[in-house]
């Protein structure tokens, strides 16, 4: 039997956190071609940044779980380990760890507006509200079509943005065009998932981008969204904003391309896991190409 610690981490699904650490390592290497890089607010970016990512999917598992959305014949339930439905944690302690894991996000983002830079507080203020709106509250990003976008901005913009003011002490326009490959394709994640999950959400009566589209136009813009984030990242060298590293990124096109191949022939259960596998190949590679333009490292 698992220990109780375990059951907690478990919860938060951790496999999921390496995009949380691409996001806030491309923030910080954008920021490290202009300054040095502190490498202990590296550390606690990357801890608060994994307490909202943390918050956000057990807070999702709850609500999902008392809105009815998620069921014991799930899809979701079905390829990983869901704490309520596999009997880890009742639903109480489900909420009460997600609380807990955003005061922490809180905490860490109240300490980085006070060192490092007050626009951390409006930017920590909208990724705690995306967290909690996705599926709480009047507006429910995740039931109205809108999870995607939210994802997007979550993972690309806010977190880039984010991890890139707590190193440069500013804002600027270049991590914001910068984290647009990177925000498409943990969007794509969703994406995937709520492909494989059309006929499931349609019982439940919620709405999905997947659902609007079907499954054919879907997929349809699917492809286009991959298309779109490698062309982003030619014009990114175009516009002086990369350099020719960034063309790296094209070496994960052969794993874009069996996912294509992949999700044409059928909606496998693990769609969102192939897709996030995929992100992380192009998210190295991203970094790597970033890590090799003129780094500032001391």
């Amino acid at each position: 039997m698992p220990s109780r610690l375990m059951k907690y981490f478990v919860a938060t699904r951790p496999w999921s956190f390496s995009m949380s650490f691409i996001s806030v390592s491309v923030g910080t290497l954008v920021a490290a071609s202009e300054h040095p890089v502190n490498w202990l607010w590296f550390l606690i970016t990357i801890i608060g940044v994994m307490a909202l990512h943390g918050a956000a999917n057990i807070l999702n598992d709850y609500f999902d779980t008392v809105q009815g959305v998620d069921e014991k014949d799930s899809p979701t339930v079905k390829y990983r380990p869901h704490p309520i439905f596999a009997g880890l944690m009742t639903a109480k302690a489900v909420l009460v760890e997600g609380l807990l894991l955003l005061v922490v996000a809180v905490i860490v983002g109240i300490g980085a507006a006070y060192s490092r830079t007050p626009h951390i507080l409006w930017i920590g203020l909208l990724g705690v509200l995306t967290c909690l709106l996705y599926t709480a509250g009047p507006l429910q990003f995740k039931y109205h079509a809108l999870g995607e976008l939210a994802v997007f901005l979550m993972w690309g913009p806010l977190m880039v943005e984010g991890a890139y003011a707590v190193q440069a002490k500013a804002v600027a326009l270049k991590p914001i065009f910068v984290s647009i490959p990177i925000g498409l394709l943990v969007a794509l994640v969703l994406f995937a998932n709520n492909i494989r999950d059309i006929g499931h959400d349609k019982r439940r009566e919620i709405k999905t981008i997947a659902i609007v589209l079907g499954q054919e136009r879907s997929l349809t813009v699917f492809m286009g969204l991959i298309i779109l984030t490698y062309t982003s990242v030619v014009l990114m060298v175009l516009w002086g904003l990369a350099s020719s590293w960034a063309f790296l990124t094209f070496f994960s096109l052969p794993r874009a391309v069996d996912l294509l191949k992949t999700l044409k022939k059928s909606i496998p259960d693990e769609a969102d896991a192939l897709t996030a596998k995929y992100n992380l190949v192009f998210g190295f590679l991203f970094m790597i190409a970033i890590l090799l333009e003129k780094v500032h490292w001391l």
